[in-house]
């Protein structure tokens, strides 16, 4: 899916991306969204909520989610925080089992590009 800087981002449901966190405030951009562009090499794109064990999964990866950098202005988070988490960290946690749940109205649509939308879907915390 080709992005452009012009573009309304769009969600896994095709439609406005909604805002995941602004306290924490995240997203590649710091603006509240999981918005991607040609300089997120990362993909910060999918909307998760912390939980223990995702954050101490994600830190024995190397990727210490919950440890305050201040250099950097992150608070460290939380159980329950909200973060706009890189698509192959999300992946990587899904085939380990130990994958956060998401919300897939605040999950840029990038994210497709990696995996199915049946993999986000029994993780999603807003479907009903």
């Amino acid at each position: 899916m080709p992005i452009t800087e012009d573009a309304v981002p769009l969600n896994v449901l095709g439609e406005p991306l909604a805002n995941c966190s602004s306290a924490p405030l995240t997203g590649f951009y710091r603006d509240g969204c999981c918005r991607t562009g040609p300089d997120d090499l990362g993909s910060h794109v999918v909307c998760i909520q912390a939980t223990a064990e995702f954050l101490e999964y994600s830190k024995s990866r190397g990727n210490d989610l919950s440890t305050p950098v201040d250099a950097f202005g992150f608070p460290g988070l939380k159980p329950g925080d909200r973060w706009c988490l890189c698509a192959l960290r999300w992946k990587e946690a899904l085939e380990a089992g130990h994958a956060p749940r998401v919300v897939l109205t605040s999950t840029h649509e990038a994210v497709l590009n990696y995996v199915d939308l049946s993999d986000l879907k029994p993780y999603a915390l807003d479907l009903s």
